[in-house]
C-alpha cells in the first residue's frame, strides 16, 4: 500500500487539504482504518479484561485462598520480586525490551509487530503482580502493533509515512478502551502531534475514524449493547458544588504542589532510569523489590491494604471519589508519598504506562488539601486529577478533557478550575524539569 497523505500539489509545493483528500492512496488508507477499528477494539477489550482478571487474582483470590480476607502486609514483597524476575529478561533480551520506558513519556517509535510477544508479557504477567503502572503504554502498543502487522498480513507495503500513520490510528483506537471514549485519545493526538492545518487534518482523520469504530464495540450498535468496558470511570463522585473564591485561592497552590510531586517523581525515575543503563538485569530485580517494599510500608504505616498503593490506581480512584470521608489525612499523605515513591523508580525501572498512576496521586494530594479552610472535596478531587495529568504529560487540554468526563454530571461546575488547574501544573512543570518531556 503506498496510502501516503503527503502528496506534492501541482505547483511542487505542499498539499493542500483537498488535494490529499482526493488522493487515492489517502483514501485508501482511510478504508483501512476503517476496517481495523472493530478487531483492534476487541483484542484491546479482551486484553484489559485478563489483564483485570489477573490483578483479581493475584490481589483477591490468592489472598482469600490463603486464609486472609484481604492481601496481608507482606503480600507486596514476593508480588513484586516474581515481577522483577519476570521483567529482566523481557528488558534485555525480547525485541523492543517490554516498551518505552515510561519516564519518557508515551512517546518514542511505533512498536512493531515483533515487540509484541515483549510488550504482552509486560503487561499480562507483570503489571498485575502490582507495578505502580498503567495499562495504556502496553495498550497503545498493542494497538501499533495489530496495526503493521495487518498491513503485513494483507502483502501490502506501505511508505514510512503511511506506516506511522497507521500504528498511531491503531494506537488511537486501543487507548479508546480504557479513556471511555475516542473523544480524549482524540483531542490526545491533535495536542501531542504539535502540528497544524493540513498536516492535523491529515493525522487526526484516520485516528479518529478508527477509534470511533472500535468504539461500536463498546458502546453497542442496535439492539446489542456493547461490551462492558474496563475504563478509567468515577461512578460516584463528592456532592456537586460550585466552586467559589476560597477553592481557586487555594485551587492555583495546590496545584502547582501536585505538578511538584509529580516533576519529583520523574526526576527519580530519570535517575533511576541512568542507573539502569548497566547491569540491567539485577538491577531491574532490585528495583522491583524496593517498589514492593514501598507498598508494604504503606500497609504498615496505615493499617490498609497495599493493595491501594499497588496497581495503576484505577480501583482506588473509584473508591477515593465516592467515600473521600472513609480516608484520613494522614492516610492520604501515606498514599502520595509511598505509591508516589514507587511510581518514580517505576519510571525509570519497569514498563507501563505513566499517567493512571499521577492521577490517583494527584487526587489524593487535592482531597487530602480540601481539609484547608475554603477548599471543597470536589474541587480538590477535580484539580488534583486535572493537575497531575497535566503535569505528568505535558498535555493540559488532554488533561482537562481528561478530568471533565471523568467528574460526569459535576463536570459543569468544576470545568474552570479544571482548566486553570491544568495550566497551572503545566507551566510549573515546565518551569522545574530539566529536559523536555517525551510527547504523547
Amino acid at each position: 500500500m503506498t496510502a501516503s497523505p503527503h502528496v506534492e500539489s501541482a505547483a511542487g509545493g505542499a498539499p493542500t487539504l483537498r488535494q490529499i483528500l482526493l488522493s487515492p492512496g489517502y483514501r485508501r488508507l482511510l478504508l483501512l482504518c476503517l476496517v481495523l477499528g472493530v478487531p483492534i477494539a476487541l483484542a484491546s477489550y479482551f486484553f484489559v479484561s485478563l489483564q483485570h482478571v489477573l490483578e483479581e487474582w493475584v490481589w483477591k483470590s490468592l489472598p482469600h485462598a490463603a486464609g486472609y480476607d484481604r492481601a496481608p502486609w507482606w503480600w507486596p514483597l514476593p508480588a513484586l520480586l516474581l515481577a522483577g524476575l519476570i521483567l529482566a529478561p523481557v528488558v534485555t533480551r525480547l525485541p523492543g525490551r517490554g516498551g518505552h520506558v515510561p519516564v519518557e513519556g508515551l512517546g518514542g517509535a511505533p512498536i512493531g509487530p515483533k515487540a509484541l510477544p515483549g510488550v504482552a508479557v509486560v503487561a499480562l504477567a507483570a503489571l498485575p503482580l502490582g507495578v505502580v503502572l498503567g495499562p495504556e503504554a502496553p495498550l497503545m502498543a498493542v494497538g501499533s502493533g495489530l496495526a503493521l502487522l495487518a498491513v503485513r498480513a494483507l502483502h501490502r507495503t506501505s511508505d514510512a509515512s503511511s506506516a506511522a500513520l497507521l500504528a498511531t490510528a491503531g494506537s488511537t483506537t486501543a487507548i479508546s478502551t480504557i479513556f471511555g471514549g475516542p473523544v480524549v485519545a482524540a483531542v490526545m493526538v491533535v495536542e501531542g502531534a504539535g502540528l497544524a492545518g493540513v498536516q492535523l487534518v491529515a493525522l487526526l482523520l484516520p485516528c479518529l475514524l478508527a477509534s470511533a469504530t472500535g468504539a461500536v464495540v463498546f458502546t453497542g450498535f442496535g439492539h446489542w449493547t456493547g461490551l462492558p468496558t474496563g475504563a478509567l470511570t468515577l461512578p460516584d463522585v463528592p456532592p456537586n458544588v460550585t466552586p467559589d473564591a476560597g477553592d481557586f485561592l487555594w485551587g492555583v497552590p495546590a496545584a502547582a504542589l501536585i505538578a511538584l510531586v509529580v516533576a519529583a517523581g520523574r526526576a527519580i525515575g530519570r535517575r533511576t532510569q541512568a542507573a539502569m543503563r548497566r547491569h540491567t538485569a539485577p538491577r531491574t530485580v532490585a528495583a522491583a523489590v524496593a517498589v514492593g517494599v514501598c507498598l508494604t510500608a504503606y500497609a504498615l504505616l496505615t493499617g490498609r491494604s497495599p493493595e491501594e498503593a499497588a496497581l495503576s490506581g484505577q480501583a482506588v480512584l473509584g473508591e477515593l471519589a465516592a467515600r473521600p470521608e472513609s480516608w484520613s489525612v494522614a492516610a492520604l499523605l501515606a498514599l502520595i508519598a509511598c505509591k508516589g515513591l514507587a511510581w518514580a523508580v517505576c519510571l525509570g525501572a519497569l514498563r507501563g504506562g505513566p499517567i493512571f498512576p499521577s492521577i490517583l496521586i494527584g487526587a489524593a494530594t487535592g482531597i487530602a488539601c480540601a481539609g484547608l479552610p475554603g477548599l471543597g472535596t470536589t474541587p480538590g478531587l477535580a484539580l488534583g486529577m486535572a493537575a497531575a495529568a497535566a503535569a505528568v504529560t505535558g498535555l493540559p487540554l488532554t488533561s482537562a478533557v481528561l478530568a471533565v468526563l471523568l467528574l460526569g454530571q459535576d463536570a459543569h461546575h468544576q470545568m474552570p478550575l479544571v482548566v486553570t488547574a491544568a495550566v497551572v501544573a503545566f507551566v510549573t512543570a515546565q518551569l522545574v524539569q530539566r529536559r523536555p518531556p517525551g510527547r504523547a
